[in-house]
């Protein structure tokens, strides 16, 4: 159970610091911090957390990295279940939260007509500079890829681990630095599941995407970094 209150802690994290930038201080005339803010907050959460909760669940906070770290053997398969369920769990209350603070200025309203409404995710229309579900699916495919050789990589135990959180946190800041003008950046199932939850009409139709490309990128990094990248011990 803590292994699962952690996960659920650390993507409540996530989604609040992360999203809340992007919600509360990305837009502000002349004071706010534009997406690079948005993307270092996202990055910093990760940090953040991973060295808050990480020793107790491994600090995953993404359906995705679950997945991954599954495919590259670091990760046990009777966990997956309960370990999503939490991170998902965490991200809607997260959003939820969000929702509360935001409703409470006068003239609040989530337009679902607009990409990027409540940080939500999306491709074509829904994409924040119009990109095509083709190039959205590349987009998330190969990020989360990465991230996951970032994550098993900085993790291994041939690796200085005190870094990992670092190197990671830095990983995911990079990935939204390129990506947030694709999707709003995902990489992250529940992230996308807690925002599209409150933002409903089509952003919530085009889920699917921001759940079967970052886990087929992460189940594809996990095991390339087994099978091609791992050092073994004889070596």
């Amino acid at each position: 159970m803590k292994k699962l209150f952690a996960e659920f802690f650390g993507t409540f994290w996530l989604v609040f610091g992360g999203c809340g930038s992007a919600v509360f201080a990305a837009g502000i005339p002349d004071l706010g911090i534009g997406f690079m803010g948005v993307a270092l907050a996202f990055g910093l959460t990760v940090l953040t957390m991973a060295y808050a909760v990480g020793h107790i669940s491994g600090g995953h906070f993404n359906p995705a990295v679950s997945f991954g770290l599954w495919a590259g053997g670091r990760f046990s398969g009777r966990d997956l279940i309960p370990y999503i369920i939490s991170q998902c769990v965490g991200a809607v209350a997260a959003a939820s939260v969000l929702y509360t603070i935001a409703s409470g200025k006068a003239g609040f309203m989530i337009d679902n007509t607009q990409a990027g409404a409540f940080a939500s995710n999306g491709y074509g229309a829904f994409s924040p500079s119009g990109y095509s579900l083709a190039a959205c699916f590349i987009a998330e495919f190969f990020l989360t890829l990465f991230f996951l050789l970032i994550i098993m990589g900085a993790t291994d135990k041939f690796s200085n681990g005190k870094f990992a959180g670092i190197a990671i946190g830095l990983g995911l800041t990079l990935i939204h630095l390129i990506s947030i003008p694709i999707t709003n950046t995902s990489v992250n199932p529940a992230r996308s599941l807690s925002q599209a939850v409150f933002v409903g009409g089509e952003p919530l139709g085009q889920l699917w995407l921001f759940w079967v490309a970052p886990i087929a990128g992460a189940l594809s990094g996990g095991f390339i970094y087994k099978f091609v990248l791992q050092k073994n011990d004889e070596v």
